[in-house]
């Protein structure tokens, strides 16, 4: 399918794309840092606030759900900014957010504080992928949305150990202050290196609004919110898999953990080079690579040596992502803004649906392995999602060659 995105002939002119992808990469970063920290620190902040684990918990779902409500809101009202300008505002609102969560005083002001760090995550990916493709050529575009989400993907490797290393030296609120801090370097970085990127013409909140009429644009984000979930299933038990199955040390697991990190970091590296080649096709092998990678799962669970491998190749997985970006944009024509942020909404939908899935296999006694064929399934179920999705294209495709070929028909007589 040829590409639907606004006319882009010629990329925005600019002499350092590599350094204003590296600008907008320090924001993923800084999100991924806070992310992902957040679920290892939780026995910290729990003592801290004199809660329990399970109500700690909560704190984690409040920045998921500010994910989920922020990301369409403020694509929707930032739709006539500067993308320049909005990816400040946002990564001005993150970095305050977890200012302000750094000295929560309670738990019931960390929830609020977590919820508005959470608003502007999917908001800045949207706007920040627009800007990464418009500085290349058409044919390179996933590829700058990978270099992008490195920022995200390294956050796993470097960002959280650095993070915990902080929770635990000298408190669990240094971690949140250390993100705020990402954030200001992040509205620096943009600011001097990024381009200015005003909006199209016409550009407004009820254009952008009209993605959501677009069925491709449904099936795009359900492909995201079902099968991505098998990669955040096995993810969330991986610790408990690591200490109560492969019955490594605490050390180790942690390299484990690292490598998923590196998985990732490989997968957005190299696989949209393919997808730019053929954007639905690679969708779909990763789909069948990561239920093929999810279902070994358990079979290499007692070895960490496998299950180290089968972990990094899970990761690779990862980059359904990025190709997703791609393809959002791609399919909602001239409401592109508002669907590159939902893109961070349905995977926020995949990390709730994931581990809930595992976690019920987990109880109702099927192992701490389970939640790898659970993943599968979900990954099975995001390619049902997918196939339909190329039916109906290749079917709306077949529909407009007849109507053009009747049209010439009629006109030749």
């Amino acid at each position: 399918m040829q590409s639907q995105l606004q006319p882009q002939s010629q990329p925005r002119a600019t002499k350092h794309v590599g350094l204003v992808l590296l600008a907008l990469a320090v924001g993923g970063f800084a999100i991924g840092t806070t992310e992902f920290a957040t679920m290892s620190l939780l026995p910290l902040f729990a003592d801290g606030l004199g809660i329990d684990a399970p109500t700690a918990g909560h704190v984690i779902s409040a920045y998921a759900l500010g994910v989920v409500v922020g990301a369409p809101a403020l694509a929707v009202l930032g739709a006539r900014l500067d993308r320049r300008l909005l990816l400040i505002v946002l990564m001005g609102m993150f970095a305050l957010g977890n200012g302000l969560s750094a000295i929560a005083p309670n738990y019931h002001w960390m929830l609020v504080f977590r919820f508005l760090s959470g608003l502007p995550h999917g908001a800045y990916f949207g706007a920040a992928a627009l800007v990464a493709t418009s500085l290349v050529p058409e044919d390179r575009r996933t590829v700058a949305v990978g270099r992008m989400f490195l920022g995200l993907t390294s956050a796993t490797i470097v960002g959280v150990p650095l993070s915990n290393w902080l929770g635990h030296a000298i408190g669990w609120r240094w971690s949140f202050a250390f993100a705020g801090l990402l954030g200001v370097l992040t509205m620096t970085c943009v600011r001097w290196l990024a381009p200015k990127a005003p909006p199209a013409p016409g550009a407004g909140p009820l254009r952008e609004l009209g993605a959501l009429a677009r069925p491709q644009v449904w099936l795009t984000l359900g492909i995201g919110a079902i099968g991505f979930g098998g990669l955040f299933a096995v993810y969330t038990y991986l610790a408990d898999v690591l200490q109560r199955v492969t019955h490594v040390s605490v050390a180790s697991a942690s390299l484990v953990l690292s490598v998923f990190g590196v998985g990732l970091t490989v997968g957005n590296l190299v696989i949209p080079v393919f997808a730019d080649r053929a954007l639905m096709r690679t969708v779909g092998w990763l789909l069948a690579w990561s239920a093929a990678m999810l279902l070994l799962f358990p079979f290499a669970a007692s070895n960490v040596w496998l299950l180290t491998l089968d972990v990094f190749l899970i990761g690779i997985g990862g980059a359904l992502g990025t190709v997703l970006q791609t393809r959002l944009m791609d399919v909602a024509e001239d409401a592109q803004g508002l669907a590159a942020a939902l893109n961070h909404s349905a995977f926020n939908t995949a990390n709730a649906l994931g581990p809930f899935l595992g976690g019920l296999a987990i109880a109702a006694g099927f192992g701490w392995t389970s939640p790898g064929p659970v993943g599968a399934l979900l990954a099975v179920g995001g390619l049902g999602v997918w196939a339909l999705s190329r039916f109906m294209e290749r079917r709306s495709v077949a529909r407009a060659v007849t109507v053009e070929c009747r049209v010439c028909a009629e006109s030749d007589a």
